[in-house]
């Protein structure tokens, strides 16, 4: 192709012999580096195990009755109605990739056991990104499904657990539940952390319950900052239109400790006597007046309570040590544990976490220290309430009456 356009000319070969060994090590040791640089960045998928999450919980649900329980704290019929509910109201449905079911055990496993999304990942074989995913979706169908299993009690009709039980039936026929705060854990921003502590010295969030005497939330408001008064967080209860609180009609009320001034619709023990039933235990330990006959028949009727906070703490790990979450994120957690556990006790009645706390005797103390907020003033009709249930129970157990 002699004097063709693409020939080219000796003269512009270089013949290798030109390259020095330097040269040819240099070169080598580049392309050596090259590949190194090619494979460290070949992209190989990280969940890679033959037990993918959707087979996981089909495998605890088919699997022996014990396994579902200590994943989800709760029974395999449970379960399984809950993920139906789910799907049948439309708050969740199936993805391409994770179904209602694998959703649902993804939330359950956050709130029993707060593990991590990392742990979480591994579990699931799930990017972190989709672990969050689907917890936040859940937590918002577990938030709309509170708002129907969360409900005030019936004003009209007596508690079947004061009616069988006369110890109580003879003087509480007014009572229709019994209402009390507690803290729960929060994680917050070092720069908000001052309302956020408390008498402990731990940040946490104070979360005022009513309940029903079968252990089930009837109202559930939360977010409130730990040093929060419990008289302050009912105040703003009942003064938000939007919260309908379920304030009791005239001749019923809510049982409540000596925290909460006696307001109309809530009946509290007498102050300055013993109380709780532990300081009535042992030798020496039954009541000597009308007063401390009353508190121990009230620490007795309002422990439901206690049994319930503590019901609840024992199912749901995460209220123990919250994630890093937004504070309206961590409110939204326990409400949707108390709707868990209030689906719980109408669906399995011989939960195994119930049975423990159901016992009325179940030594449950106070949950927190009780103040007494000065700023409110009792009722006068609260006040001859409280004295003449105390005369029955005195003339009953021939003591003296209260004058």
């Amino acid at each position: 192709m002699e004097g063709g356009s693409n020939s080219v000319s000796n003269e512009q070969i270089q013949p290798v012999e030109q390259f020095s060994g330097d040269d040819i090590n240099i070169l080598v040791a580049w392309m050596c580096l090259a590949a190194m640089e090619t494979s460290l960045h070949t992209r190989e998928p990280i969940r890679d195990s033959q037990l993918s999450g959707r087979e996981w919980i089909r495998e605890i649900v088919h699997g022996h009755s014990d396994r579902i329980y200590e994943a989800f704290r709760m029974e395999r019929h449970v379960f399984l109605n809950l993920c139906d509910l789910m799907r049948v109201r439309g708050w969740l449905k199936d993805s391409r990739f994770v179904h209602i079911d694998e959703q649902v055990g993804i939330f359950l496993s956050v709130v029993t056991h707060n593990n991590s999304n990392r742990d979480l990942c591994e579990r699931f074989q799930h990017s972190g990104q989709t672990i969050s995913k689907y917890f936040n979706r859940v937590l918002k169908a577990m938030i709309k499904f509170s708002k129907e299993i969360i409900k005030p009690p019936s004003f009209d009709v007596i508690p079947q657990e004061i009616l069988i039980d006369p110890s109580h039936k003879r003087y509480f026929k007014g009572c229709v539940g019994a209402m009390d705060g507690t803290h729960i854990d929060a994680t917050v921003p070092v720069s908000q952390q001052i309302p956020f502590r408390g008498r402990s010295g731990r940040t946490t969030q104070n979360v005022l319950c009513i309940c029903s005497f079968d252990m089930k939330f009837t109202f559930v408001y939360a977010g409130w900052e730990g040093s929060a008064n419990d008289c302050r967080v009912l105040s703003a209860a009942l003064e938000n239109p939007q919260l309908q609180f379920p304030r009791p009609p005239p001749g019923k009320y809510y049982v409540v400790d000596s925290g909460y001034a006696a307001l109309p619709g809530f009946l509290n023990p007498f102050k300055g006597e013993r109380y709780h039933l532990s300081e009535y235990r042992g030798n020496g330990g039954q009541p000597r007046t009308a007063r401390e006959l009353f508190n121990k028949k009230h620490s007795s009727l309002r422990n439901v309570i206690e049994r319930s906070f503590g019901a609840l703490k024992n199912r749901f790990t995460i209220l123990r040590q919250m994630p890093p979450f937004t504070i309206r994120k961590q409110a939204f957690v326990v409400i949707a544990c108390c709707a868990l556990h209030n689906y719980i006790r109408d669906q399995d009645a011989m939960d195994r976490n119930f049975s423990i706390y159901g016992d009325p005797e179940y030594p449950c103390g106070p949950t927190e220290l009780e103040v007494a907020d000065d700023t409110l003033h009792d009722s006068p009709g609260i006040n001859m309430l409280r004295t003449r249930i105390a005369n029955k129970m005195a003339r009953d157990h021939n003591m003296p009456e209260i004058s």
